[in-house]
């Protein structure tokens, strides 16, 4: 495990071996992690196709689905900065299987929710598991494997397990929905929950500051109510456009207040985010690289869906196979990106993903208003190969060359760029595919836009990271 002379490993395992390959300790630790990160993307996606069911079956109104989707995405992605930072300064196992118990415990809640009120509730509490579990169970990842291959190595599979644990639970909601009924695909997170918390607690190390540590509450006030504000606005124009002025109002005050926190951070003794390590280059650029690659990979799987749906007819079973070939093709890529980045580094990797993805995106403009599924299935499993380098390398560039007692604030950067761009995507662009007279216009709109912003990222990325002289 990788050790600094500041955070102390305690427990059983407290030897740091630089490993040239994965003991079998070291392959169970990284299964747990990974694991836990498997279990939250699936959430991300497993209920989008029961969200008819469930409404009809607890009485939510067409209108009231999307805070099936809202009421976990605000507390995921609003507390993650801030859980990040917890588990710096208290002990990441400790907050790590905590979440994991609080997350289980709502998916209970939510597969025998009796109304509305307690299934949103146990979602909310959901995503509030999921805040706590991710940038612990990354900061755990990231300090547990020593910077370099191993590193690079464990950060492939968690990324391919989150790209897949997307997927698959596009796939696999349709299927347990069709067969087993709704609940069942919050049964299944259940289980999941149960087996990870049965094995963390003998094989995740623990880590303590040796000084008392100090919250910036001022931060963590400014920063977790400006992140919920601005995800509530965009969820929400996502299912209504950006005509509410709550859409606006509420986007206004999330912004004042992350700008606030900005302020607020450049006065603390002890801020909550480092000012100095968000200019580093690798932080920013990386951050950036994370924010495009999920944003618009994002936006480009809700209008494909659209369009193959609404466009050329094909059923949810189809769709769901078209995206279950892009899901392994994700796979292959995990598999070889550590070795590209050992090979070409992670700048590199990054922006060459970058570029890629959006050269693909571009050949979906080649899409037919009759036909054009086989060019589809093809152009987003190689898109989603490049997406796939692009969260990985991200994360390597982002978390190389930060000390150990600070890497769950550079994962909880991480992750908060993951989910604010799994947020932003789709009302961004998304809603110019819905709003034009034609929906295969609208599509293309999307398309040719998404692929410019993505080709100009890599370019921009590529200036920025840039060895200087």
């Amino acid at each position: 495990m990788a050790i600094d002379t500041q955070t102390t490993i305690t427990g059983p395992h407290t030897a740091a071996p630089q490993m040239d390959r994965l003991t079998g300790r070291a392959k169970l630790v990284l299964f747990v992690l990974c694991a836990a990160q498997f279990m939250v993307a699936l959430d991300f996606s497993v209920l989008n196709v029961a969200l008819p069911a469930l409404g009809k079956d607890l009485g939510l109104s067409q209108s009231a689905l999307q805070w099936a989707v809202t009421a976990f995405a605000l507390p995921s992605g609003g507390f993650l900065l801030l859980f990040g930072r917890i588990a710096d300064l208290f002990g990441r196992k400790k907050l790590f299987l905590t979440g994991l118990a609080l997350f289980g415990t709502a998916s209970l809640l939510a597969t025998l929710a009796w109304d509305p009120a307690s299934f949103l509730t146990g979602r909310a509490l959901q995503g509030l598991g999921a805040a706590v579990i991710v940038p612990t169970g990354m900061s755990l990842l990231t300090t547990t494997f020593p910077e370099g291959p191993l590193r690079d190595k464990a950060l492939g599979i968690s990324g391919t397990l989150l790209s897949l644990g997307y997927t698959t639970g596009m796939v696999l909601g349709g299927v347990m929905t069709d067969t087993l009924g709704w609940r069942s695909t919050m049964g299944l997170l259940v289980l999941f929950a149960v087996i990870v918390l049965m094995l963390a607690p003998g094989l995740l190390p623990e880590s303590r500051t040796p000084e008392r540590p100090r919250l910036d509450v001022p931060g963590a006030v400014t920063v977790t109510g400006g992140l919920l504000a601005v995800i509530y606005a965009l969820s929400t124009a996502a299912q209504r456009g950006f005509g509410g002025v709550d859409v606006w109002g509420t986007l206004i005050v999330g912004l004042a207040l992350l700008v606030a926190f900005v302020i607020v951070e450049s006065k603390a003794s002890a801020p909550l985010v480092s000012l100095p390590m968000l200019k580093r280059r690798t932080v920013a650029w990386g951050n950036l690289g994370g924010l495009v690659t999920f944003s618009m990979m994002s936006a480009v799987v809700f209008v494909l869906t659209l369009y193959l749906q609404e466009t050329l007819g094909l059923s949810s079973f189809e769709t769901g196979l078209i995206f279950g070939i892009q899901g392994v093709a994700s796979a292959v890529a995990g598999a070889y990106a550590a070795k590209f980045i050992g090979r070409f580094g992670a700048r590199r990797v990054l922006v060459g993903s970058l570029l890629g993805q959006g050269v693909f995106i571009a050949a979906l403009l080649g899409l037919g208003s009759e036909s054009g599924a086989l060019l589809a299935t093809v152009a987003v499993s190689l898109a989603s190969m490049c997406h796939l380098g692009a969260i990985i390398s991200y994360g390597v560039t982002v978390t190389s060359g930060v000390p150990n007692e600070e890497q769950g604030l550079a994962t909880g950067l991480v992750t908060t760029t993951q989910q604010v761009g799994l947020t932003v995507g789709i009302p961004l662009l998304g809603v110019l595919a819905t709003t034009q007279a034609s929906l295969f216009d609208g599509v293309r709109t999307v398309l040719a836009i998404d692929a410019v912003i993505v080709v100009a990222a890599a370019a921009l990325i590529g200036l920025g990271l840039r060895k200087r002289a």
